[in-house]
């Protein structure tokens, strides 16, 4: 590393302009640049004070924490963000057009930007443990899009980490896909295959110089589970038991994918006490903290993932055992951990959240209202689209009733009816696969949706024009209208159960 210059902010200030696009390294909170990001909103907050203009576009591997998706957002510094986000104060710049957003896909990021259709990244900024003389960039935490930024930005800034292990570079495996039409088989036949190198590569003359920081990821705990989470997560595993018993799941089980959240840590964490389900893999986004206990605990085998998304405290327990943890967990390129052709050929089980599901199996999980985004539609079309079995969960009520999750048609759609296969709430599991229309319409209100709104819906599908999908386009949306204008779902008159009528 003394063959490049230790940057000062001034220094940090010259390289990086209004207006340029800058790659930052970070999936979810883990692995994401933390020095730089500072600097640029604080002086992004002294020019706007001043009257002068300074706002960058960002891209990073997914949601980005603190640094970036908050610390940016608060200092009005972003101008254009992509493939994902995950901020509060950045949400409701989006949603006021005041930042222009791209949502997209995950795995598809790394061949756009390097396609150029994003423009030239002009600066990337990559945190790693180890930057040698001949440019290879030993990364922390996440390895998400980091690879691509090295290869593709006009120059570099190497974010030098000294809270993190040198360790975790053995969980690395990174290896960057050829273009088309020259690729060959990515040849991934297990979880835990490696096919790469331990450290991503950069040309050292780009690499202006480098930023030291000593600070851990800022990921959040997760909530603790609540008796919905717990009833979600026993009907997948009653529902996965029964695939299992009818010789659809081999005995040693398909690995898992889960999305990030409350609910899937939660079913992640049931998975791996109930006594009937065998030990398993995952071959998934991020590696969470419920994953931390069920490796050591043996439930779970090995992991595949693009991210450590855990607490400062489970990440200091894999680093400080990483003899066990080492062979355990790979940590890949995310046009690798989301590559449909992988997760197709190892026949993944994917876990996915979802905000609300119509009552025909189409999935909304990023848009309220269908025009307001929450973060993203991130990975979860890749794992739902190629799975060998696609799962949505929900609770099936929000703000105390008054928002039901299933409704008769949602007005964002990013995962649809042909490739949903399951849909589950607390009040139970729908499978979909060989229903038409009509019969996941019935099992769908009859099963997932709360007994307070089943009239409701029921009415609805009763009354709606015939058609291959039936819908009454005056009515379709009428829950939604209903909510923005008295603040509850269900209107006056509505069809209503026994119990509620008295």
């Amino acid at each position: 590393m003394r063959k490049y210059e230790i940057l000062d902010r001034d220094q940090v200030l010259s390289i990086i302009k209004n207006g340029d696009t800058v790659a930052f390294s970070g999936f979810s909170p883990a692995g994401g640049a933390k020095a730089v990001p500072r600097i640029l909103a604080e002086y992004a907050t002294a020019e706007h004070s001043q009257g002068r203009d300074f706002r960058i576009r960002v891209l990073t591997g997914a949601s980005a924490g603190d640094y970036i998706d908050n610390g940016l957002a608060k200092a009005s510094a972003i101008q254009w963000r992509a493939p994902y986000q995950g901020g509060r104060e950045l949400r409701d710049q989006i949603n006021r057009q005041e930042v222009e957003y791209v949502d997209m896909h995950l795995s598809h990021l790394a061949q756009t930007v390097s396609a150029g259709f994003f423009g030239k990244v002009d600066v990337a900024v990559v945190e790693a443990t180890e930057i040698t003389p001949d440019g290879r960039v030993y990364l922390t935490t996440s390895i998400g899009a980091s690879p691509t930024w090295l290869a593709c930005a006009d120059k570099v800034i190497i974010e030098i980490n000294h809270h993190h292990s040198h360790r975790l570079r053995e969980l690395a495996d990174i290896f960057i896909i050829p273009p088309p039409p020259r690729r060959a088989p990515i040849n991934v036949h297990t979880p835990l295959t490696k096919i790469g190198w331990p450290y991503a590569q950069v040309d050292p003359k780009k690499v202006v110089g480098i930023v030291e920081n000593n600070e851990p990821d800022q990921v959040a705990a997760f909530s603790s589970e609540d008796e919905v989470s717990r009833k979600i997560a026993d009907h997948v595993i009653r529902f996965l038991l029964e695939e299992k018993q009818a010789g659809r799941i081999p005995e040693q089980f398909f690995p898992f994918q889960a999305g990030v959240g409350n609910t899937a840590n939660a079913v992640l964490a049931g998975l791996g006490h109930h006594p009937d389900i065998p030990p398993f893999y995952m071959y998934s986004e991020v590696f969470q903290d419920a994953m931390v206990d069920l490796m050591s605990e043996g439930k779970l085998l090995g992991a595949s993932a693009t991210a450590l998304t855990v607490v400062p405290e489970k990440l200091t327990r894999i680093t400080d055992n990483m003899d066990f943890f080492g062979s355990r967990i790979v940590l890949r390129p995310q046009e690798i951990s989301n590559h449909p052709g992988i997760i197709r050929r190892l026949g993944v089980i994917a876990m996915n959240t979802a905000l609300e599901m119509d009552i025909y199996g189409n999935v909304n999980s990023s848009h309220v209202f269908g025009t307001h985004v929450v973060n993203g539609v991130g990975g979860s079309g890749e794992f739902t689209r190629n799975s060998r079995l696609s799962i949505f969960m929900t609770p099936s009520m929000a703000k105390r009733g008054k928002i039901s999750s299933v409704v008769p048609m949602t007005p964002h759609v990013d995962n649809n009816e042909h490739s949903v296969q399951i849909v589950v709430t607390e009040q139970g599991l729908a499978d979909l696969r060989g229903l038409g229309p009509m019969e996941r319409a019935k099992k769908i209100i009859n099963t997932c949706a709360h007994p307070a709104y089943r009239p409701y819906l029921t009415d609805y599908l009763n009354n709606s024009p015939r058609g291959h999908i039936c819908h009454d386009l005056s009515r379709c949306y009428e829950l939604h209208r209903n909510l923005m204008q008295t603040g509850t779902m269900l209107p006056e008159g509505a069809p209503r159960t026994n119990e509620q009528a008295t």
